[in-house]
């Protein structure tokens, strides 16, 4: 039986067994009978009960080979129902079929996997409508922080380009078995249709943000002089002698865009 599956350290797995935190995930996912829906790591399937009897289609991803044994015979018989036994991180979300809607993601993600994953996800950000994932709080404070925060960096930067991020509540430990040593929280981010700010070259911008906060505790002038000179940086009225993490998504960006494509 899939809850008698002992949970895997090198999977990252906690499971998440809390009633009244699987009811408010479903209710903030909101499946819909014309929903496509990919949940990643369904762990014990706490979500996957609820999400494929509410959904258009559900295509589930896990690593665990024991678990998507017990999945693949537990929903046999509902054709609305795709199991990929696949390593998210290398998994082709392209590959699935293009529908009327784009998809919903949901995951409880690993701590261990989880930034690698959102960057993955946020370079096909266009197959999706939203994502709602459970994440470890920390990570979710970096994606919402702002300028001047200490949780400020390059994932909130490119996680606000591409989304709108939401924090919409927080997880305690005792929710899971076994139970992590950190707290978790729930975060939706849905793709912007067009950046408030947008980039003339993405990869530029990420370019720009990875370079900087690479050398976070430098100058702005300093980490950035491969890229650039200071009077790019003058030009643009920024003051080179600012640290990386007081500068707003609108000031990378016009940085970036002042760099120009012919600076990869």
């Amino acid at each position: 039986m899939v809850n008698e599956h002992r949970a895997r350290k090198r999977f990252g797995q906690n499971f998440l067994h809390n009633p009244g935190i699987i009811d408010r995930i479903i209710a903030a996912v909101n499946p819909g009978k014309t929903d496509y829906l990919i949940e990643i790591g369904p762990g014990q399937g706490a979500l996957t009960d609820k999400l494929v009897d509410h959904c258009c289609h559900l295509d589930v991803i896990e690593i665990d080979r024991d678990l998507a044994a017990v999945f693949q015979q537990r929903y046999a018989d509902k054709e609305n129902f795709t199991l990929h036994t696949a390593d998210v991180l290398k998994f082709d979300f392209a590959s699935l079929p293009l529908n009327e809607k784009p998809y919903k993601v949901i995951g409880n993600l690993p701590y261990n996997i989880s930034t690698p994953l959102i960057f993955r996800l946020l370079s096909c950000k266009h197959l999706f409508s939203e994502m709602l994932f459970m994440l470890q709080l920390e990570v979710v404070d970096r994606m919402s922080a702002g300028p001047g925060s200490k949780s400020y960096g390059r994932l909130s930067i490119m996680t606000q380009y591409h989304c709108k991020v939401e924090k919409l509540f927080s997880v305690p430990p005792t929710a899971f078995k076994p139970q992590p040593k950190v707290d978790s929280a729930i975060v939706r981010l849905v793709p912007w249709a067009e950046p408030p700010f947008p980039a003339k070259d993405p990869a530029m911008l990420e370019t720009v943000v990875r370079t900087a906060f690479s050398q976070r505790r430098k100058t702005l002038q300093n980490s950035l002089k491969t890229l650039l000179d200071k009077s790019l940086l003058q030009a643009l009225s920024i003051d080179g002698t600012r640290r990386p993490e007081t500068l707003s998504l609108a000031e990378y960006v016009s940085i970036s865009n002042a760099l120009g494509e012919d600076h990869l």
